[in-house]
C-alpha cells in the first residue's frame, strides 16, 4: 500500500515549497493538486485566471463530487510504482478521506499569516494569484469553504513557515515527515 504525504495550507504558506524539499529528499515522486486542476481546465477550455478557476474547481466538484481532484490525481497514481507519493495542495477533507480509502495518508500543514502570505503571492506573480488584497480575501473565504480550514486544523504535522529561513523550514519539514512516515509505516 502506498503512502501519501498529503501537504495543505492556504494559498502563499509555502505548500509547494516544503512538498518540493521533501519529495526531493526522499526521492520520491511529486504530484501537484493545482497542476491537475490547472490541466484539466485547460483541456477543458478554460482560462487560468483567477476568477476561472475558482469557477472551474466548483464544477468539477459539482461533476466527480466533493473528492473531484483526488479522483483525478488517483488516476496519475496507478501509473506510478514508487511506494511513498508526495501530493501537493490537498484542499478538502473529503479528498483526505478518498486518498485514505487507497493509501496511508500523512498530511502535513504548512501555516503562515496573512499578510505573509498577500506579500508571497504577489511577488510569485502566477497567472491565478490574486492582484489585490480585496482578491486575496475573497480567495481566502473560497478556499475555506471548500473545506480546507478542516484540512489543516485536522493535519498530523504542522509546520509554521514564517520567520524562519528556507534550509531550516525544509529540515524541519523534513525531520517530521520521516519521523511520521516511520510511525505509520510501523502500524502498517
Amino acid at each position: 500500500m502506498k503512502v501519501l504525504i498529503c501537504v495543505t495550507g492556504m494559498p502563499g504558506a509555502g505548500k509547494t515549497l516544503v512538498s518540493r524539499a521533501i519529495a526531493s529528499a526522499l526521492g520520491t515522486p511529486l504530484i501537484s493538486m493545482g497542476d491537475v486542476v490547472r490541466d484539466e481546465a485547460v483541456a477543458r477550455g478554460y482560462s487560468l485566471d483567477l476568477r476561472s478557476m475558482m469557477k472551474f474547481a466548483k464544477e468539477l466538484r459539482k461533476e466527480l463530487g466533493k473528492a473531484a481532484v483526488a479522483e483525478l490525481v488517483l488516476r496519475r497514481l496507478n501509473t506510478i510504482t514508487n511506494p511513498v507519493v508526495v501530493v501537493d495542495g490537498v484542499r478538502s477533507i473529503y479528498e483526505v478521506e478518498r486518498f485514505r480509502r487507497n493509501a496511508m495518508v500523512i498530511v502535513v500543514a504548512v501555516h503562515a499569516s496573512p499578510k505573509e502570505r498577500f506579500r508571497r503571492l504577489k511577488s510569485r506573480g502566477r497567472r491565478d494569484d490574486p492582484k489585490t488584497w480585496s482578491e486575496f480575501a475573497r480567495r481566502d473565504m473560497e478556499e475555506l469553504e471548500l473545506g480546507l480550514g478542516n484540512v489543516i486544523a485536522l493535519a498530523d504535522i504542522m509546520l509554521v513557515n514564517e520567520g524562519m529561513d528556507l534550509s531550516s523550514i525544509k529540515s524541519e519539514a523534513l525531520r517530521r515527515v520521516k519521523e511520521e512516515v516511520r510511525n505509520v509505516l510501523a502500524k502498517g
